[in-house]
This record gives structure tokens, sequence and C-alpha cells, in this order.
């Protein structure tokens, strides 16, 4: 199908605004604008937070269909040669979601002015990127009486082609958990050693022994991850650091692993705190559901591209990746699934150069307005 959908000016001017979670209030503003300027008599809109919910109501509606999209950006300063870069210093659209709220709303425009038989949702959701949006969404008064009986979502894909459309039954992404432990020791002038608590010192050896943590605790035909990837401690080459700051990530393939690790750490961490005289917090932070694709529902999709798009989109079943995402929780709670979206570019999600190829934007509308078609037609 073809759309006079202004799909790269609705991308580009995302792009320029993107807000951390919860703060999507300029985003929030263009949406609504944006959805104002459709056919109304099929759409109800309401607002949960500073996200946008839309029902579209169908002609004869027997099951309800979603699609949800991410709303935030991320704290990056963007390095792209676009000459629509961010207006907002340090805040970057560097995951795509301005790519998945202009499909979104590619959709939407389409039944807009032609609904089908059933009811569609579109979920606008804030905070993916933290402290979570999806699960406090699902649980609201505004989606309640909205929530679909099925459930979609798309993720751009760096690594694909455009025209490519990569998923599998199953787990997808990871469960995944942010970490952050503080230990708290005694300061002191670096002449005096023997008169202070060096957190540096304990904060060195606590990333070492993380590492085993998986290495020696999950079994090898499972995947686990913990990353460290910031650390901060002392505040001058002289003085013996009293505090010291851990923040990272765990990933894992399993809810039974991802306890295992969070009780490895726990005991590691005590260890740490009895061999250094220490006190230490941990806190655990945001914390995201695996995204499990419903086998029939994704076989469903599967095979309904292979048959209807196998001439202009390549369906790839590709594995599972260590990657976290919120939309876990409406999948726990409705049968769904997410899919991998080709943006061919040479740089990864969250890197600052990111320069997605926008034609992928029309071909997942195409493909998201022309499955919904045949899915409510069944």
């Amino acid at each position: 199908m073809t759309t006079t959908f202004d799909s790269v000016r609705i991308r580009r001017d995302l792009h320029r605004i993107p807000e951390p979670g919860y703060q999507e209030f300029k985003t929030q503003r263009y949406l609504l604008d944006t959805i104002a300027a459709l056919p109304q008599e099929h759409i109800e809109v309401r607002t949960w937070r500073t996200g946008v919910l839309v029902n579209v109501k169908g002609t004869n509606p027997q099951r309800r269909y979603g699609y949800r999209a991410d709303m935030d950006g991320l704290p990056i300063e963007e390095e792209t040669g676009y000459d629509f870069r961010s207006e907002h210093p340090g805040f970057m659209h560097a995951c795509g979601h301005d790519l998945h709220m202009t499909i979104g709303l590619g959709v939407l425009s389409r039944f807009a002015r032609q609904p089908l038989r059933d009811n569609l949702t579109f979920i606008f959701q804030p905070a993916e990127e933290g402290p979570g949006g999806a699960l406090p969404m699902l649980q609201s008064e505004e989606l309640r009486d909205w929530m679909p009986d099925e459930m979609f979502a798309l993720h751009i894909a760096p690594e694909y082609p455009v025209g490519t459309i990569a998923t599998k039954p199953g787990i997808l992404f990871a469960n995944t958990s942010e970490l952050f432990i503080d230990l708290i020791g005694k300061g002191g002038h670096a002449a005096f050693p023997h008169n202070a608590n060096d957190m540096i010192i304990a904060a060195c050896q606590l990333v070492g022994q993380l590492q085993t943590v998986i290495s020696r605790n999950i079994n090898p035909l499972d995947s686990a991850v913990i990353t460290i990837g910031r650390m901060e401690a002392g505040t001058k080459q002289n003085i013996i650091a009293e505090k010291a700051r851990l923040e990272g990530t765990i990933r894992t393939l399993s809810a039974e692993s991802m306890k295992l690790v969070k009780s490895r750490i726990e005991a590691v961490v005590s260890g740490i705190e009895a061999s250094f005289g220490c006190r230490a917090e941990i806190n655990y932070g945001s914390n995201y559901r695996q995204v499990y694709n419903e086998a029939e529902v994704t076989g469903r999709f599967m095979s309904w591209l292979r048959e209807t798009r196998a001439g202009d989109v390549q369906l790839v079943e590709c594995t599972e990746a260590m990657t976290g995402e919120d939309f876990g929780y409406f999948l726990e709670a409705v049968p769904g699934f997410m899919f991998w979206l080709g943006v061919s570019t040479p740089y990864g999600l969250h890197h600052a150069k990111i320069e997605p190829d926008e034609r992928a934007i029309d071909v997942a509308v195409s493909v998201m307005t022309d499955y919904f078609t045949w899915r409510s037609a069944e």
C-alpha cells in the first residue's frame, strides 16, 4: 500500500524534542496536535501522565488489537550530521522512539479515516528508558476498558537492512534490572591510610567479584550478564575516598536466573562489608520483564508475512537478545509479539551517531496497516 502520511516530517519533528521519562510534555503535545488534525468521527483520545491513548472504534467489533510506541529520549549528547538535531542539550532519540511514534501515527492515520471491523488501541507510552512506564500504564484506569486482546510493538534494529523484519516465538528480549551499589567507609588523608577506610579499594574488589556471579553460578547453557558501566568515587588525588558508587545492569533469559543473580550479588556485597568493615546499600532501580512472544500469535504473523509480503519484506527468524524492553509487561498480561525493524545504520542503539534509514517507517506502516486489516477481517 502507499500512504500520503508525511512520515519524514513527523519523525524529524519528534527527533528534535527528545525528553526524559515522565517529562515528555512537548512530545505529548505534538502527538495530541497531530491526532487532533485527523478525522475525529471514529476516534477517542485520553491522556495518562505524559502518555497518550487512542481508541479507534470498529464498525462491528468482535475483538480489540493494540499497537504500542514508546516516547522518551535518552541522556545522550547527539553527534549525528542531521540538520534536525535535538534541540534539547544532553538528550537525543538514540533508541528509535521517534520512529516508533511516527509509525504508530501513520497506522492511526489510516484507520481514523477507514476504521476496521474491530477496535484498535494505540498506546503512546512514556518512560520506557526509565523509570518504566509500561507497568503503571497497564494498571491505569485510562487503559482498563481499552485493553487489547492482542498487542503488538516493534523496535528498530540498526544491523538489519531496510525491508527486514526479525522476530521469533518465545523469548525475544531478556529480563533486566538496573543495579546501584553504594559503599560507605571512612575518608582520610592519603598519607595516613591506616586511619581511613578506602572505598576505592573496596569498589575495585567488588567489581572483580561480581564477574564471578555469572561465571560460577549460572548454567553455561543459560545466559546472563552483569555489567558495571559506571563507577564514581573520591574527590581529590590525595584524599582517601569515603564513598564509592557502582552503577550497572543485570540481564538474564529467565526470571529464575534473575532471582539467583540478585541473591548472589547480595551475598558478595555482604562479604565486601565484612572484609572492608564498611556499609553497603543495594538498589535495583527499574526492573523489566522479559519480552516473550506468544507462540500462536507470533506464528500467525510470521506465516502471514511469508505468504503475503515475501516480495518486499524479508522475514528473519532471529535469536533472542539481551536487550531490555518494558513492553514485556504488556505481553505478560496480553498475548502478542514484538519484532525488530531493519533501519540499516552502522551505529548501534544508544549511540550518539545513530542515523536510522527513514525509509523503514513506511515499510512498518504498510506492514502494520495490512496486518491489522487482515487480522480484523479473519
